[in-house]
């Protein structure tokens, strides 16, 4: 399996299969986009051109670290909008859906307070949790937030995610080698940052006691 992923980090198809890798987790967020980005970038740190074969000097590709951090961050963007667009036209289904879910609900409600109030910073946090991206980008659809309050803040979040996640694999690789081993240390590093944004995510909202007015003037009260 590992010779099938070097392979496919070996030909310009990688591009394409990480874009619609990371287009569609938003839906699947089973799918290993995050792995996927990382491999490559750990290919790339390999620095060869080239190889020399037993019959004679064949090109290998190098996967550019430039393309394929714009490629994650494009499709990251675009599957929240596709997402957030679903949400936004889901009607009552979705809405009773959402109800029925206290997780969802809460991250709602947490995320049209935060975007209300001009701090989009949730929206960055979640794209590094596991499913977060799907979440938030969910329910700012489902919740009607105007996409000028999330747009902006979803394009910060899928840039971030692909830098790191290339800068990751392409440290790894140099750190460790462009094998196994630095591919593992560097998944590991995503997960455990994944696992660090699920806890900011999920810590229930502060609740201001000497202020109650600020506090309820923070969630808009027709979303």
């Amino acid at each position: 399996m590992f010779e099938s992923v070097g392979a496919l980090t070996g030909s310009p198809w990688i591009y394409a299969v990480v874009a619609l890798s990371v287009l569609l987790d938003v839906f699947l967020p089973v799918l290993p986009s995050g792995v996927l980005v990382i491999t490559a970038a750990t290919a790339a740190a390999a620095s060869a051109t080239s190889v020399t074969a037993a019959a004679g000097e064949a090109t290998r590709h190098v996967p550019s670290l430039v393309v394929l951090t714009l490629c994650a961050a494009v499709a990251s963007v675009l599957g929240d909008l596709v997402a957030y667009r679903l949400a936004w036209r889901g009607g009552d289904r979705l809405d009773r859906a959402i109800a029925r879910s206290r997780r969802l609900t809460s991250a709602q409600e947490r995320l049209g307070a935060a975007l209300s109030r001009g701090g989009g910073v949730l929206v960055v946090i979640a794209r590094f949790a596991p499913a977060g991206r799907s979440v938030v980008s969910l329910g700012a659809g489902a919740a009607h937030r105007r996409v000028k309050e999330f747009l902006p803040w979803s394009a910060v979040a899928g840039v971030a995610w692909a830098v790191y996640s290339v800068g990751l694999g392409y440290l790894g690789g140099q750190w460790l080698g462009a094998g196994w081993l630095g591919t593992a240390v560097s998944v590991l590093a995503l997960f455990l940052a994944g696992s660090l944004a699920a806890v900011v995510v999920r810590r229930p909202a502060p609740t201001a006691t000497a202020t109650p007015a600020v506090a309820v003037a923070g969630v808009p009260t027709g979303s």
